[in-house]
């Protein structure tokens, strides 16, 4: 692979480079436009807007009524600038403050650099990463409520399930693996928010087998939200035509998420909140990321089984403080098992649960109202157990964070 330390002259006038003559066909709309930066592109957290010399950029849009047809934002670059270290660490720190999204990123630990640092900008990960381009990596989230982390350590044994799977070995010992999170939540001084973290084969090459890998390598990032979710509105769920995932890697949290989030989109082309996955014999299975529920006309709460789908911790944890609603006689019962479309679009109540969605009524599934078209009682029940489990569990779900 060439370095660009080795280019004498723009990019642009390399025999590497072969730039193709813009399309005029009717089918695509030309604009031409000099833009002053030097490039556009996407780092670890979101778009990369960098200046720097002034670009000759022809957009190309092109008709998005043919689907395997990609659209061609630019067909021409010119002056590509070669950057140093700290030129280009410098515009990745001005394009993070320049990008402002929902989401504030506070603190991030990685193992190749052995520590935590608090700088957006250095929160990176290298290209040659197996987890980066061959999606050989496994990730996992606690929520973060009130200085304390939830459910760590029920998250903490899936993501090792996940990497005995994936055949990842374990950078460090569970519980150093386990030391290093809660250390990063403290130096992110964040109160609110989550904890996403991810095991990978590693760096060493762009090789398809991870033999080459120096080591496998760990990585945290704190995630503080800027607005609170809305867990209260009901929302409508498609039936997902993505095809779900094998057992054998939807039951393991891998970063191939490709499927999951076709499948977001197709709800959301469709004005829905969320897609509902099938399983090959036709049974409910699970959304993009999160578990599925229903309360059926009898107050029994019906919940798909977890060999074929992700164990969700939030959707076991709902199963175990439901059984205080039946007690109370609010529930009649429980059962996890197949459950038909027929009787999910019947039920009284629908609800998607996850560690981000907590537990969020489905009024609406296609065409059809989920009972009366409100958020149901048991849904609200169970949000507010969830949410004051977060609050103040027992200390086998809240793992307190010293800041």
């Amino acid at each position: 692979m060439a370095s660009l330390l080795s280019l004498t002259k723009p990019i642009s006038q390399t025999s590497c480079t072969s730039l193709k003559p813009v399309d005029d066909s009717p089918k695509s709309l030309l604009v031409q436009r000099n833009l002053s930066f030097a490039g556009r592109g996407f780092g670890l957290f979101g778009p990369v807007v960098i200046k720097g010399s002034r670009l000759g950029l022809s957009i190309v849009v092109k008709n998005s009524s043919i689907p395997s047809q990609p659209l061609v934002e630019a067909t021409q670059i010119s002056d590509v600038p070669l950057l140093s270290c700290s030129e280009a660490i410098e515009r990745l720190r001005i394009s993070q403050e320049s990008y402002k999204g929902k989401e504030q990123y506070l603190a991030m630990y990685s193992s190749i650099y052995g520590g935590i640092t608090v700088d957006p900008a250095a929160m990176v990960i290298p290209m040659d990463d197996h987890m980066v381009h061959r999606g050989h990596g496994v990730f996992d989230t606690a929520a973060i409520m009130d200085g304390h982390l939830y459910e760590l350590d029920q998250h903490l044994d899936r993501i090792i399930r996940s990497a005995t799977m994936a055949k990842i070995n374990l950078p460090f010992d569970r519980e150093s693996i386990r030391r290093i999170l809660i250390q990063t939540v403290s130096a992110s001084k964040c109160q609110k928010g989550s904890l996403r973290y991810w095991l990978s084969a590693g760096p060493g090459n762009f090789q398809l087998s991870p033999s080459g890998c120096r080591k496998s390598s760990l990585y945290a990032v704190v995630i503080q939200a800027q607005s609170p979710p809305d867990h209260q509105k009901g929302v409508k769920v498609v039936t997902s035509s993505i095809p779900i995932k094998p057992p054998q890697f939807a039951i393991m949290k891998s970063v191939n998420y490709l499927p999951n989030v076709l499948s977001k989109m197709e709800a959301e082309e469709n004005g829905g909140y969320a897609a509902i996955w099938l399983d090959e014999e036709g049974y409910v299975a699970e959304g993009p990321n999160m578990n599925v529920a229903f309360v059926n006309k009898d107050k029994e709460l019906l919940m798909p089984h977890f060999d074929k789908i992700l164990s969700g911790c939030t959707a076991r944890r709902v199963l175990v403080l439901a059984e205080g609603l039946v007690k109370e006689g609010k529930l009649s019962g429980m059962r996890v098992g197949n459950v038909t479309v027929e009787e999910g679009k019947r039920a009284d109540e629908m609800m998607l649960i996850g560690s981000g969605v907590l537990v969020r009524s489905v009024v609406q599934w296609d065409e059809q109202i989920i009972g009366d078209g409100k958020e149901g009682p048991v849904s609200q029940a169970l949000l507010n157990l969830i949410v004051e489990d977060m609050k103040s569990g027992p200390d086998t779900v809240r793992v307190p964070v010293p800041y």
